[in-house]
């Protein structure tokens, strides 16, 4: 028998659906996997208990004919999403031991689409990060290694690196992620995977911890642009416990992935030609814009002005949310309490043993952005230029279907690499952020690699609501990049 762990989820729900194996057999060989690649650190908390007791589910519907659209695949849950009755930590030492009574929407959808959960996966604390490197519970380190010999271990991006790498290393079959300002596109990048955030609104955050609220939204990874829209189909949908859940019919995401782009204008901002961007970027972005040709596209230049001013507006607008959100944390309620002399001596202290390094310095900045005297001159003027940004989205897509650009700056970089340059470290997400801020869907496929063997990953920018073009130049880009390339540690970790 093939190896279950090489198939795609498509494949997997065929083998399952044509009886060529069970789910007990298909997540079983990913929990070996999991324990296998433990040295990665993808996982925070394994289910692999609670896994096998709903592959057996699984197979039982199956048995009597009324499977679910996912039914007996394993994946991996983002441990920002609440999960009833197990942990959920946002990767954070003040939820260390937050077990919530209530399932977040996203995940309620994909149990009773029946999926397997295979546990809760890595992420930067409370989301904030491009490396996966603030996690309380250590760095997640990713499956690839460059070629050159120095066998350094390399980030696999953030905030969702462990989602990443757990469907780069072959040790589940897709998975969730959330993206505030490229968090499931930089990093689905940096693992040769793709990756979906969808319109802002599509996917219910009821149940998610929160880190900007009128940016988180939640997404999906999949080794193919057809596994990504499948687990995205299950996701989506309107939630009225969700304030900012839109009311509006999720259409079929497969439907479209003809690998054929006719008819349709792929439009190429000129400003997002950044000075100093490496050659190879400049490469695969040509390429791209070859590809959309081959495959039928008309390519237009567009311009977007404003967006050199997406990265400070955004790093002026979540954090400000961010501190807002996580004034809930305070030791009283739930989560990490260290008792003070009083009551603000006990906040003060929680706080600061329960938040790492990054989520202080971006509570601060938040809080002195919306601090009297400062209120008007930051939150205000950025809130403003943010409506200037998705203004100019709306002006280029007079003029075309959807938008090709790189996803990120650069290939994977070594654990440690940036840490003592935090602006650094946010221009990770300098081509991602702009679609963020105009809540647009946008979409990261793997289309080649660089001179060290690492992947490089294209984005797709969608209007609202239209993720199906974006799949569709996804797919149509991933047919013909034909991006097959396996992470160098699948099969070589060692328990």
């Amino acid at each position: 028998m093939t190896n279950l762990t090489d198939l795609t989820m498509a494949q997997a729900l065929k083998g399952l659906d044509n009886k060529e194996f069970t789910s007990e057999q298909l997540t079983q060989e990913h929990i070996d996997a999991c324990i296998a690649a433990r040295p990665l650190n993808a996982f925070i908390t394994e289910t692999h208990e609670l896994a096998m007791e709903q592959a057996k589910a699984s197979d039982e519907r199956r048995a009597k004919g009324n499977a679910g659209t996912l039914d007996g695949v394993p994946i991996a849950m983002k441990d920002l999403f609440c999960t009833k009755g197990v942990r959920t930590t946002a990767a954070s030492k003040i939820l260390e031991n937050f077990v919530p009574e209530y399932e977040s929407t996203v995940s309620q959808n994909l149990l009773d689409a029946g999926t397997v959960s295979l546990g809760k996966v890595n992420l930067d604390q409370f989301a904030m990060g491009s490396a996966n490197t603030t996690s309380a519970f250590g760095n997640v380190i990713s499956p690839w290694k460059a070629n050159d010999g120095a066998n350094v271990d390399l980030v696999p991006g953030g905030s969702s690196g462990g989602s990443a790498a757990a469907v780069a290393a072959r040790i589940a079959m897709a998975s969730t992620g959330t993206d505030t300002g490229g968090s499931i596109r930089q990093p689905a990048a940096f693992c040769g995977i793709t990756g979906i955030k969808p319109t802002y609104g599509r996917c219910s955050r009821w149940g998610v911890v929160a880190f900007a609220s009128s940016l988180d939204q939640a997404g999906s990874f999949g080794r193919t642009v057809e596994d990504s829209a499948l687990l995205l189909q299950s996701m989506a949908g309107f939630d009225p416990k969700d304030s900012t859940s839109a009311n509006i019919a999720v259409p079929d995401f497969t439907s479209g992935l003809t690998g054929d782009m006719t008819g349709l204008k792929i439009g190429i901002p000129k400003e997002y030609r950044i000075d100093g961007m490496p050659v190879e970027i400049i490469k695969l972005w040509d390429d791209g814009i070859a590809m959309a040709k081959d495959a039928g596209a008309e390519i237009v230049e567009v311009s977007l002005p404003h967006t050199k001013y997406a990265l400070p507006t955004y790093y002026v607008i979540a954090p400000a949310e961010a501190s807002s959100n996580l004034a809930r944390y305070d030791g009283v309620r739930y989560g990490l309490r260290v008792e003070g002399e009083d009551l603000n001596d006990t906040y003060s202290k929680t706080r600061a043993a329960g938040f790492g390094d990054e989520v202080i310095r971006r509570i601060m900045i938040g809080t002195y952005a919306l601090s009297s005297g400062y209120y008007d001159a930051y939150y205000i003027k950025a809130q403003k230029v943010r409506r200037l940004i998705a203004n100019d989205f709306t002006n280029a897509f007079k003029h075309c279907d959807a938008l090709l650009t790189p996803t990120a700056p650069s290939a994977a970089f070594a654990i440690g690499e940036n840490e003592d340059d935090p602006v650094k470290m946010y221009l990770n997400d300098v081509f991602t952020i702009p679609a963020s801020m105009a809540g647009l869907p946008g979409m990261s496929v793997p289309a080649g690699l660089n001179a060290q063997g690492l992947p490089l990953g294209l984005q797709i920018i969608g209007r609202p609501w239209d993720e199906e073009t974006v799949l569709r130049v996804g797919h149509s880009i991933e047919r013909s990049a034909n991006f097959t390339a396996k992470p160098q540690l699948i099969g070589k970790m060692a328990a």
